[in-house]
């Protein structure tokens, strides 16, 4: 068995969980909202990424035991996943949605599935899918969520007449 083992003092650039881009709902899991939240993670690297949002996952009281990802859009990470002394069974598929990943707790009765914003998103769109993504009555479509986020324009700068 293969794992990755990471914690605050053995590995740099990992914080434990610190400024990790997640949005959760409070009654996330209940299975009453396409999306129980939204993560932006700043890479497509999943071995750094996945770390992080357990751990901050578990800053919020939310324990995740196992964690699924679409293939197409994550290279594979190993089935086990060690975050701060705990085992996370991971597994990726080729069948799910390259933009959402799913995690379970509670000796699995508790599952999430969450909208994967892309690194590559400018940081104003990603905030705006993190908060869309803790409301009711979304899309079903994580694109259309995504088209949902960007329709507010960006803030532009007026140029003033006489200046160029």
């Amino acid at each position: 068995m293969t794992t990755i083992t990471r914690t605050a003092l053995e590995q740099d650039g990992f914080r434990g969980g610190i400024d990790v881009r997640v949005s959760i709902r409070a009654d996330a899991g209940s299975g009453d909202s396409p999306f129980d939240g939204a993560w932006f993670p700043r890479s497509r690297d999943l071995a750094t990424e996945l770390p992080e949002l357990i751990a901050e996952l578990e800053r919020r009281d939310i324990r995740v035991e196992r964690f699924t990802y679409s293939l197409a859009t994550w290279q594979p990470v190993p089935r086990k996943l060690v975050v701060s002394g705990r085992v996370i069974r991971t597994g990726g598929f080729r069948s799910m949605d390259p933009q959402v990943v799913c995690l379970t707790w509670h000796g699995g009765t508790r599952r999430a599935d969450l909208l994967v914003v892309p690194p590559e998103t400018d940081v104003l769109t990603g905030a705006r899918a993190l908060r869309l993504c803790t409301r009711r009555g979304l899309p079903k479509s994580p694109q259309m969520v995504l088209a949902a986020a960007r329709s507010t324009p960006l803030p532009q700068v007026p140029v003033l007449p006489g200046r160029r």
